[in-house]
């Protein structure tokens, strides 16, 4: 179950991720943020009661603020090189590195994966790599490219460890912290840096749905790590490239390269593995 609840946590950042690249084109990245965890937090203000929790103590909260403040900050960098058109370093250097951080963490703390899981690991790094890379973007600076991926992964690897650490007994309450931190945070970068909350006409919808389906990921892989392993939930997450290509053919009809067919190939090797390895 915990592998099915990864996927499903992939499959709603993929689609996430999709929807936000589109609003971070067209409105101020921090504004796109502000909006997305403002839909975030009253998705998981209606989910938390309903799914339950034992109890809920204060270093749950605390840490679902640091690891929501991480992962705000990993998307921040994230839509930042999206909107400077810098995808061809950024996102894949951003999907494979928030992946690789947590892995490192989980070993340091003592997990040990089955044989069958470390294959499926093996496969899923460099599908991950392959689905991230988009084509040349004509000429960007590649040092600020590979400083907005790196640091955009680092916090988004930062949010996979940090709320790893609550509690299984607080139910979802660690992520309603998190986007209660992040909001105003984000609505107050806005302002600073001079830009409108405002977004841009017929955006609204699409940023909106962006940070329902955020949250969404961050349910599934809650409950996925609850059930199974750190390692084994974040490599399983960290598919979701995935389901962004597949829209992106779907939806605006972009061509699939070679590579972008052999990453979907390897993804879809690396869940089997993962999924039966445990």
């Amino acid at each position: 179950m915990a592998a099915i609840y990864a996927l499903l946590s992939a499959f709603s950042y993929g689609c996430a991720d999709f929807l936000g690249g589109y609003s971070s084109r067209k409105n101020p990245p921090a504004a796109a943020v502000a909006w997305s965890q403002a839909a975030g937090l009253a998705a998981v203000l209606i989910a938390a009661p309903i799914i339950g929790s034992e109890s809920v103590l204060l270093p749950d909260l605390l840490w679902g603020i640091a690891a929501g403040i991480s992962g705000a900050m990993g998307v921040l960098f994230l839509f930042t090189g999206l909107s400077r058109g810098m995808a061809s370093i950024v996102s894949p250097l951003a999907a494979l590195s928030g992946a690789v951080i947590p892995v490192i963490f989980g070993l340091a703390i003592g997990e040990r994966p089955p044989l069958l899981t470390w294959m499926g690991i093996a496969v899923a790094l460099p599908s991950i790599l392959l689905l991230s890379l988009e084509s040349n973007d004509g000429g960007k600076t590649e040092r600020s490219s590979l400083i907005l991926g790196l640091t955009s992964g680092f916090f988004f690897g930062g949010f996979f460890i940090l709320i790893s650490q609550s509690s299984d007994a607080s139910g979802m309450w660690p992520l309603a912290a998190a986007r209660i931190a992040t909001v105003p945070l984000f609505a107050a970068a806005t302002g600073i840096m001079g830009r409108s909350l405002k977004l841009a006409r017929g955006t609204r919808r699409v940023t909106i749905l962006s940070g329902v389906l955020d949250m969404a990921a961050n349910v599934f892989y809650l409950l996925a790590f609850r059930g199974g392993y750190l390692i084994s939930a974040v490599i399983l997450t960290a598919l979701y490239p995935a389901p962004t290509v597949l829209l992106q053919r779907a939806v605006i009809g972009e061509r699939l390269s070679a590579m972008r067919v052999s990453g979907l190939v390897l993804s879809i090797a690396a869940a089997a593995l993962i999924g039966i390895g445990g």
